[in-house]
């Protein structure tokens, strides 16, 4: 393995814990908005926090899922549904800023583990966006499912597009052949950014008939 793939696949590793673990945490934020029991709670926080690299990870057929060989993403897991059960008191007045900031934070984080693991594996720049962005909105997805809410990656809010944009300048920045860690510091500026600001001035996607 040379150094460059061995780099990679550290950024890779710590973008995708690090997306866990606010996925989840976001999941389990939801599950106390939901009257969610403590059971309950984890069980979203386990879907919302591994759901999209699992799927990417069976759509890749490499082998079995990072999410079950490595028992780190479940502790991850537990830990960020424990933080949100003993925290959500104190942090209820800014709920949703907050809610909204972790949900872009796990995005752009799972957008360039996604995008970057999917080209080490040498799919194509193109599923490789596709890949990276499911791995972004697939745990969400299942999440709302569980709730019974509309999936967001289906409404008309800038959700999705964030996550293929940074998918995007990752798969830029390696076609450039630049430092991974500043492809994927750039993906995730790019993706987180685009979210934050299309919620902060409501932008949306048009839909037909509008």
């Amino acid at each position: 393995m040379t150094k460059q793939s061995t780099l990679i696949r550290g950024v890779v590793r710590s973008a995708d814990l690090g997306a866990t673990f606010v996925f989840a945490a976001e999941g389990a934020l939801a599950g106390v908005a939901a009257g969610l029991d403590p059971v309950g709670l984890l069980v979203v926080a386990f879907l919302t926090g591994l759901g999209g690299g699992l799927l990417r990870d069976l759509l890749l057929a490499s082998g079995r899922p990072a999410a079950v060989s490595d028992g780190h993403y479940s502790f991850v897991v537990i830990a960020a549904a424990l933080a949100a059960w003993f925290l959500h008191t104190a942090l209820r007045q800014g709920a949703m800023p907050l809610v909204v900031a972790l949900d872009a934070a796990g995005l752009a984080l799972a957008a360039v583990a996604g995008t970057q693991k999917a080209l080490e594996h040498r799919v194509h720049a193109v599923p490789a966006i596709f890949l990276g962005t499911l791995s972004g909105v697939g745990g969400g997805a299942m999440r709302d499912l569980v709730l019974n809410e509309v999936p967001r990656v289906l409404r008309t809010d800038i959700y999705a597009v964030a996550a293929l944009l940074g998918a995007l300048v990752v798969v830029a920045g390696r076609a450039m052949k630049l430092d991974p860690r500043l492809v994927a510091l750039a993906g995730g500026l790019a993706c987180f950014t685009l979210r934050m600001v299309s919620v902060h001035y409501g932008w949306n996607l048009p839909t037909a008939g509008r």
